[in-house]
């Protein structure tokens, strides 16, 4: 319940922020990333250690947002989100196994070599994407309106997540039917 909570938040923290800003000071919407630093917190999980700190940072950007009562601090929680699953996706490629092969083991727990090899490709994808995301949403905290930030972060950046989860999820499709065909 908690993590449906935080992810409710999280999606929605862009435009919570953008139709707040000009009507409440920034210092109080300080607040909303309290609050989503301390559910990170609560709902910790299986990646306790990471949730803990993506919590901690969220609690930092909050505190700078009160303290210097500036919208910055707050449009970088989408950069922050980024460089945590950047971290994840990236250690698992190190450490092993891959976050893309954890999640095919649930469903598949004799993964063969070939896929693998293929969840490791695909976790590979998602650490550029999340680099190039990433990089996206700095510059738009940076550099451009609050209403491009809103518009990249809290809508462009999910259509491109599904177009990657729904295109990963139709290439998967392909190469299984390809690879069912050259066992038949």
């Amino acid at each position: 319940m908690r993590w449906a909570l935080v992810l409710a938040l999280t999606a929605a923290y862009p435009l919570i922020v953008y139709f707040s800003l000009g009507h409440v000071e920034p210092r109080y919407l300080a607040l909303l990333l309290l609050v989503l630093g301390a559910l990170r917190w609560l709902a910790g999980g299986a990646q306790l250690v990471q949730a803990r700190w993506v919590a901690l940072a969220a609690l930092l950007l909050a505190a700078s947002t009160a303290l210097l009562n500036m919208s910055l601090p707050l449009k970088l929680y989408p950069v922050l989100v980024n460089v945590v699953l950047l971290v994840i996706f990236g250690v698992s490629l190190v450490r092993g196994p891959s976050v893309a092969e954890r999640i095919a083991r649930l469903q598949d727990p004799d993964l063969d070599a070939r896929g693998q090899a293929y969840t490791r490709r695909v976790t590979q994808v998602w650490c550029g994407f999340f680099v190039l995301n990433g990089g996206m949403a700095l510059a738009t905290a940076l550099w451009t309106s609050e209403a491009t930030w809103a518009l990249y972060n809290g809508l462009i950046a999910y259509v491109l997540i599904g177009t990657l989860m729904g295109g990963e999820w139709l290439l998967r499709r392909h190469l299984r039917a390809r690879y069912a065909r050259l066992q038949a």
